[in-house]
C-alpha cells in the first residue's frame, strides 16, 4: 500500500512541475514540417515550421515561421495574462492579442476570424512539441435538438482544415 501511496504522489508531483514548467520549461527554437489537410482525398499541404520560445524582459518571445527562413516570419510575444489561472495572451503587435489558457500542459485557445473559427494548441510532449490548427466555418451548417432539458438545441459546425506539426529543438545559431 505505501508503495503505491509513493507512485501516485510522483505521478502526481510530476505532474503539477510540468504545470508549473511553462513557459520557461518550453523555452528554445524548435523546428520540424507542419502538414495542412484541406480536403478530404488530398494530400496535405508539407510546410517547414519553426518556434522560438524565448524569456525576455517584460514577456516571452513566440517567433513563428512559416517555410524557409525568413520567408513568412512572425514575432508574436507571450504574455502573462494571470499565470496563476493559466491566463495568457499571444500578443501579434498587430492589434490583434489572442487569449490562450495553459491547461493538462498544452496552450490552447480559440479564435474567430471572418467566417472561420480556429482553434489552436501547442502540446510539448517528452522531447517533442506537438501544434494543431483545427478550422472550422463560424456558422453552423446544422442545428439539431429539441430545445428542452433532455434535447438542448445544438449547433454542428463543417471542419475546413486541420494542421498539424512535431516540432523538435535544435540547435539554433
Amino acid at each position: 500500500m505505501k508503495l503505491l501511496a509513493t507512485a501516485f504522489f510522483l505521478l502526481f508531483s510530476q505532474m503539477g512541475f510540468s504545470q508549473s514548467a511553462f513557459p520557461a520549461g518550453w523555452a528554445g527554437a524548435w523546428k520540424g514540417d507542419l502538414f495542412w489537410y484541406n480536403g478530404p482525398g488530398k494530400e496535405p499541404k508539407k510546410i517547414d515550421m519553426q518556434l522560438r520560445i524565448q524569456k525576455g524582459d517584460t514577456c516571452w518571445t513566440w517567433q513563428m515561421t512559416y517555410g524557409k527562413p525568413g520567408e513568412d516570419n512572425r514575432p508574436y510575444s507571450l504574455i502573462a495574462v494571470d499565470s496563476a489561472k493559466g491566463h495568457w495572451a499571444i500578443n501579434e503587435h498587430n492589434g490583434i492579442v489572442l487569449d490562450q489558457y495553459f491547461l493538462a500542459n498544452r496552450l490552447t485557445g480559440a479564435f474567430t476570424v471572418g467566417q472561420n473559427t480556429i482553434i489552436n494548441s501547442y502540446e510539448l510532449r517528452g522531447d517533442s512539441m506537438i501544434v494543431e490548427f483545427n478550422s472550422l466555418q463560424s456558422k453552423p451548417i446544422t442545428v439539431t435538438g429539441l430545445g428542452t432539458e433532455d434535447s438542448p438545441k445544438v449547433d454542428s459546425y463543417r471542419v475546413q482544415s486541420f494542421q498539424r506539426a512535431v516540432l523538435r529543438k535544435f540547435i539554433d545559431r
